[in-house]
């Protein structure tokens, strides 16, 4: 089947909700291109994400994943995933909302927590409590994601493909000016 994307599909949810692994499966379903806005600051500064936040914070980060985001979209229309914080800042939800449109990948606390108790790339979930952290964090930030222009359910049974399969409909059915089938 063919498609046509007019704006790019931005990813967003919390850690865990599969934005990478889904994000890169609808990309290829589509025939677009994918970019992930935390690989992309990566590159720029030559260090990790944990890093980043070791030496110079949350709020260094924060800035360069603004203008990370205001770059890429910007760029041709594809599908991009961005990190866990990145939908919270009004200016990046705005941007996001202007030039793309945003997709909450929902999933309850408890899948999440499955996904990323075990990682040790989440700089955020270095604390005494990673779990209370996850949670308080959740409980947070979902009205923000709430905000965003797309919900789609996400449940452990799902696999990779039927997440992006679901997405892909949700887009059909509620956004036709952002993908349609051709």
């Amino acid at each position: 089947m063919a498609w046509r994307l007019n704006k790019t599909i931005v990813m967003v949810g919390m850690m865990g909700a599969g934005k990478t692994a889904v994000g890169t499966q609808l990309a290829r379903d589509l025939g677009v291109g994918f970019l992930d806005s935390d690989e992309e600051i990566v590159r720029a500064a030559n260090l990790s994400v944990a890093e980043i936040f070791e030496r110079y914070g949350e709020p260094f980060f924060r800035e360069k994943e603004a203008r990370v985001l205001a770059r890429l979209l910007d760029g041709p229309a594809g599908v991009l995933s961005t990190g866990g914080g990145a939908f919270l800042h009004a200016g990046n939800r705005a941007l996001i909302h202007e030039r793309g449109v945003s997709v909450w990948l929902k999933a309850d606390l408890p899948l999440l927590w499955a996904r990323v108790r075990h990682k040790t790339t989440r700089p955020l979930l270095r604390t005494p409590d990673p779990k209370a952290t996850l949670s308080s964090m959740y409980e947070a930030r979902v009205p923000v994601y709430a905000l965003a222009d797309l919900a789609v359910e996400a449940q452990p049974d799902y696999s990779i493909d039927e997440m992006a399969g679901r997405v892909a409909e949700a887009l059909v059915a509620h956004r036709p000016d952002v993908l349609e089938r051709i």
